[in-house]
């Protein structure tokens, strides 16, 4: 089975003010995940902070991470960059610190045209013989692939997944079934975007790669096993808990409510890096609350 099948948790990668990683802090979250049964660990996500962090900062995170899992739990590493060079220097410092996987993003400033999205994937994707997903998050980097585009990504030898969002103008289900039918269909295919990545699994996507995993992972755990053994019941009770916080995502990110839950669950006490201000008092009591009926649920769950 591929190691991008499955619950993917990312956890955030806790820093100090100047941008210095927290090696402790990211074995101990690594340790966290690794401990609740998440299939895979999605190391230096969105969620982590890539983009916030500099190659020498990138690698302490991965080697404090694959340090502590040992190979337990697959390690997949984000290597977004602008420069081509850049991802590729990415990749090998992931690959000799001892990833299972590596996970890229189409970073930009000036616009990508497809061509150029093809080569740079092309170019990053023989750098190791790590398997590669492909990140598409029209959300950050403004840049949405095209399915042919996508089906020429596939007949690259180390490209092993595709990490999608949640479609706009179809259903998952339709989405899915079209992906699966095409080139694309030899890829692993997971889905982001945590409030509906369920609905994604019950139409049988094969992954969720979750932003809740990082820091509810035995919560993402059970609601992923109800979505892929299609009990749709499940799924349903658990959205009803979870659709606070699912709110809360969509009202101000997922990254700052990653970071604020982490707080609260007492997993860290690292601030987002700045700009980004950490979540307002008024939802972080909202959060709290909808985390403590979350656990309450879950428990209950649990013992019956």
């Amino acid at each position: 089975m591929s190691i991008f099948n499955g619950l993917s948790a990312f956890p955030i990668t806790p820093t100090n003010e100047q941008g210095i990683v927290d090696t402790d802090g990211v074995s101990r979250l690594s340790a966290h995940l690794s401990s609740h049964g998440v299939h895979s660990i999605g190391l230096l996500g969105s969620t982590g902070g890539y983009a916030y962090l500099n190659r020498t900062e990138r690698r302490r995170a991965v080697h404090a991470a694959a340090t502590i899992l040992k190979g337990r739990t697959p390690l997949i590493v984000g290597i977004g960059a602008l420069r081509t060079d850049d991802a590729q220097n990415l990749a090998r410092d992931a690959a000799e610190e001892g990833a299972d996987g590596l996970l890229l993003a189409p970073m930009s400033y000036a616009p990508l045209t497809e061509e150029e999205v093809y080569q740079h994937y092309a170019a990053v994707a023989k750098t190791t013989s790590l398997p590669l997903c492909v990140y598409n998050n029209p959300g950050t980097t403004h840049f949405t692939f095209q399915h042919t585009l996508l089906e020429r990504l596939a007949d690259i030898p180390t490209i092993a997944a595709l990490k999608m969002p949640t479609p706009m103008k179809e259903n998952i289900a339709q989405e899915l079934a079209h992906l699966k039918q095409s080139a694309t269909g030899r890829l692993t295919i997971g889905y982001s975007r945590d409030w509906l990545a369920p609905e994604a699994l019950l139409a049988g996507a094969d992954g969720w790669f979750s932003v809740l995993g990082g820091f509810l992972p035995q919560v993402a755990l059970a609601l992923t096993t109800a979505a892929q053994a299609g009990n749709s019941r499940s799924v349903e009770q658990y959205q009803r808990y979870l659709a606070p916080i699912w709110a809360l995502f969509q009202k101000h990110g997922s990254l700052k409510i990653a970071y604020a839950a982490a707080n609260i669950l007492g997993l860290t006490h690292a601030q987002p890096p700045l700009p980004i201000l950490p979540l307002p008092q008024q939802d972080r009591q909202n959060l709290t609350h909808a985390l403590q009926n979350v656990a309450i649920f879950h428990d209950s769950v649990s013992k019956s």
